[in-house]
């Protein structure tokens, strides 16, 4: 049977608005698998990220527990978070933020040199990574303003994954990419997933969702809806959209 990777216990999250309080997350329990691809989804306003930020280490909660496996985070220091996530946690963004100096191969680097060491061994990795995303030797040396939004997409999930990190945190990756891109972006998340990689995904997106192994939504700061799937390419295609797009309109989406 798989083993959690990260789990909460009574997680809540609120902000100070206008001097009250705005409860987002209330006494949440969720369980993440080690292995699946988590998707979250929920309605705008309903936490989506404010939880993926909690449970990645990149916010800390009002009140309850965060465990990284037997770990507790929760009452980390902001610098004892930083190297959490830098040692267990990879991120991917709407927005990449790829530095603007730096060449493709350069901005791999220099996130896997905050954990690694430079090595030819570290070069040959990144270079790897790169190809298997779609990425050529002559892309190595252009800088992000000459990428499409889809190529510096790439890089950003080769910039994620380079250390093999625990888990991979996605918050709508493909919000600001074509159809095409988005497909192309997807089926990398899909090919490192198949690899063992766990991931946490939130999304709006139903297209995006169906690459998931498991559907989480959020309503009013709570989970009302946990639907599971096989993994994508597994089952019937058409009959997985069916049975997603079912759960979804009965969870009001």
């Amino acid at each position: 049977m798989a083993s959690s990777i990260l789990r909460t216990e009574k997680l809540c999250k609120s902000f100070s608005n206008g001097g009250t309080q705005q409860h987002v997350i209330k006494n949440l329990d969720i369980d993440i698998i080690e292995g699946d691809f988590t998707v979250i989804m929920g309605s705008s306003g309903s936490g989506k990220s404010t939880l993926l930020y909690a449970l990645s280490g990149m916010d800390k909660p009002t009140l309850g527990k965060i465990f990284f496996g037997d770990t507790q985070i929760q009452d980390y220091t902001n610098d004892q978070l930083a190297q959490f996530r830098r040692g267990n946690c990879g991120f991917v963004f709407q927005s990449v933020y790829l530095l603007d100096d730096q060449t493709v191969l350069d901005n791999v680097l220099t996130g896997a040199l905050i954990v690694q060491k430079n090595t030819p061994e570290l070069v040959s990795k990144a270079k790897e990574l790169l190809k298997k995303v779609g990425l050529n030797e002559e892309d190595f040396k252009k800088y992000s303003n000459q990428l499409s939004g889809g190529e510096a997409q790439r890089v950003g999930i080769v910039r994620a994954v380079i250390n093999d990190p625990k888990i991979l945190f996605a918050d709508e990756p493909t919000g600001a990419l074509n159809s095409a891109s988005s497909r192309d972006v997807l089926d990398i998340f899909t090919e490192i997933h198949k690899n063992g990689q766990s991931i946490v995904m939130v999304t709006h997106d139903l297209k995006t969702a169906l690459r998931g192994t498991r559907v989480l939504y959020l309503r009013d700061g709570g989970v009302v809806g946990d639907y599971r799937m096989k993994p994508y390419g597994e089952d019937d295609k058409q009959e997985r959209r069916a049975g997603l797009t079912a759960f979804l309109e009965e969870m009001g989406w």
